[in-house]
């Protein structure tokens, strides 16, 4: 066979082998996803549990990173402490040795009945979780299948002096070795797929066990690479979980890669052929990281918060008023969740003062402004609302729950005008840049209006939510129906331009219409601070419809 259809054919059995992984781990989070998140919650409690909880979810995902993003939602909430992370991503860990150890174990011959099956299951039978599991099955076959164009493909690999030649500088360099399988593992984002093409190579004669081994290792510190890539944006803490679990893996890679002529000697003892000795090797490692750093968890995560405290330090985002210790004294801690909304409230209304310059001729530097605040404005919004939650857990009187409720409802609030204006706003700022439009004089003299009086009406909200006065928790609300009439009466100016055939309102009709109704949108959250304080004052109608006359 030629080269080149030797490569094409590995390449294929490379992308059908990924696609399948992914099938599989698709096939069990919509059949299972809420049951794995359950299980990894509540096993969160205990770093032992934690590490079978991830044992099991990876096992069925194919996929410790995959494991390792559920986990990264319980750290960002705050639901599971960081040593009970790390447990579970090396339970994780472990979890992907099982995939490879049943793989190599199949046989060739299972694959057109677990295709019949898993047809029959998604395609015949009309129900939700069935069809799931025979997407799950089909995968499965998928992978078998892929594996077996892996090694016919590399069975005439062995005839190529140049694939030889690059086989054997591999094995003359093992550190070389180790960092090209990292870096090919970080980009299949996945350990199953190139483990399991290293046995399909070593059984094919093209590499020996110990070049294997190596690899081995090296695909083991690429695994660790991909959650911490993929989470770049995250939390901190989020981070410090793959960071973590990064490094034990690299201590353990480095330990072994240290020892290895010495394992070398006692290979045999892994198994009677290549493929059982790189599986069990595969998971012999995997084993010994977790039971040498499971004790090790608290130690770990306490260096590891010593290491992030720094980059904590600098982040906008960063509640620190929210002590769990005043959630036994409700007053304080309600005290200390307002103090946060204030700064919730001061990056939300730069976030808004901000946008009309994302219009401007300086849009594209404006915009990506704009967008940094909104990640600290997503990062406060969720520790304040978790913290209120849990506040509401305790005892608390009918005053302290009324305005424990209308905190949260607030800050939600807040969140919602930051999404208006990064999801909306900016993206209608982009838009027109893209395509060179501007507004008419009138126009944007309209707009830029409308944003003033909602600018204003944010700042009037933050005082009426630091003083709670009545008398301006009207004006709030009253200015509310003063920017609805003149909402209107901007779109039907914009209308009689439109009859008038201006040629700048034709282009950009609906950039108008929709900067005018996100505005419209944000003064509606805005003006929520207000209704509490004048409900509790009597101040509010029930409705505001007109009562009509009572039936005769």
């Amino acid at each position: 066979m030629a080269g080149h259809s030797i490569l094409l054919n590995m390449a294929g059995g490379v992308c059908l082998l990924l696609f399948a992984v992914r099938m599989v781990r698709t096939g069990v989070m919509r059949a299972f996803g809420d049951k794995f998140r359950k299980l990894i919650g509540q096993a969160g409690r205990s770093n032992l549990l934690s590490c079978f909880s991830g044992l099991g979810v990876s096992a069925a995902l194919q996929s410790s990173s995959a494991t390792g993003l559920i986990v990264a939602t319980f750290v960002e909430r705050k639901l599971i402490a960081l040593p009970a992370a790390l447990a579970a991503m090396l339970g994780a860990d472990i979890g992907t040795t099982l995939v490879v150890q049943s793989l190599s174990l199949s046989s060739q011959s299972l694959v057109p009945i677990l295709l019949i099956i898993g047809f029959l299951a998604f395609a015949v039978i009309n129900h939700p979780q069935i069809q799931h599991i025979g997407r799950i099955v089909i995968g499965i076959a998928l992978m078998l299948t892929s594996l077996g164009m892996i090694v016919a493909a590399t069975g005439g690999l062995g005839e190529s002096a140049l694939f030889a030649f690059m086989l054997q500088k591999l094995g003359e360099d093992p550190f070389l070795a180790i960092i090209i399988a990292a870096l090919l593992t970080w980009l299949a984002h996945s350990s199953v797929a190139f483990i399991l093409m290293t046995v399909s190579l070593t059984s094919s004669g093209l590499i020996d066990i110990s070049l294997a081994i190596t690899l081995v290792l090296g695909a083991n510190i690429g695994s660790g690479l991909i959650p911490v890539g993929l989470t770049l944006r995250s939390s901190p803490m989020v981070r410090l979980v793959f960071i973590g679990n990064l490094a034990f893996r690299a201590i353990g890679a480095i330990f072994i890669f240290v020892m290895l002529p010495v394992i070398q000697n006692h290979m045999a003892l892994l198994g009677s052929d290549a493929t059982r000795q790189i599986a069990n090797a595969h998971t012999i490692f995997n084993l010994a990281v977790a039971l040498l750093f499971l004790p090790l968890t608290p130690l770990a995560a306490k260096i590891l918060n010593l290491i992030g405290n720094d980059s904590e330090e600098q982040n906008p985002g960063k509640p620190e008023h929210l002590d769990d210790a005043l959630l036994a004294r409700p007053a304080l801690a309600l005290a200390a969740a307002s103090r946060e909304v204030m700064e919730l409230s001061n990056l939300v209304e730069t976030m808004l003062r901000e946008v009309i310059l994302a219009f401007g001729k300086d849009g594209i530097r404006r915009r990506e402004k704009i967008k940094e605040l909104d990640i600290p404005v997503d990062r406060l919004h969720e520790a304040i609302k978790l913290y209120l939650t849990r506040l509401m857990r305790q005892p608390l009187s009918d005053d302290i729950s009324r305005k424990t409720f209308d905190l949260i409802v607030f800050t939600t609030n807040l969140e919602h005008i930051g999404d208006i204006i990064d999801k909306s706003l900016l993206e209608l700022a982009a838009k027109m840049h893209r395509h060179h439009l501007s507004f008419s004089e009138e126009g944007w003299s309209e707009i830029s209006d409308l944003h003033t009086r909602v600018v204003e009406q944010m700042r009037l909200a933050i005082t009426v939510f630091m003083t709670g006065d009545i008398s301006l928790a009207r004006d709030l609300v009253s200015e509310k129906d003063k920017i609805r009439k003149f909402e209107r009466h901007a779109a039907e100016s914009h209308f009689a331009r439109l009859r008038d055939g201006t040629l700048a309102s034709i282009e950009t009709t609906a950039l108008h219409l929709d900067i005018v109704r996100d505005l419209k949108r944000v003064n509606a959250h805005i003006t929520t601070i207000a209704y509490p304080i004048l409900e509790a004052s009597g101040e509010m109608h029930e409705s505001r419809l007109r009562l009509q006359p009572a039936d005769t």
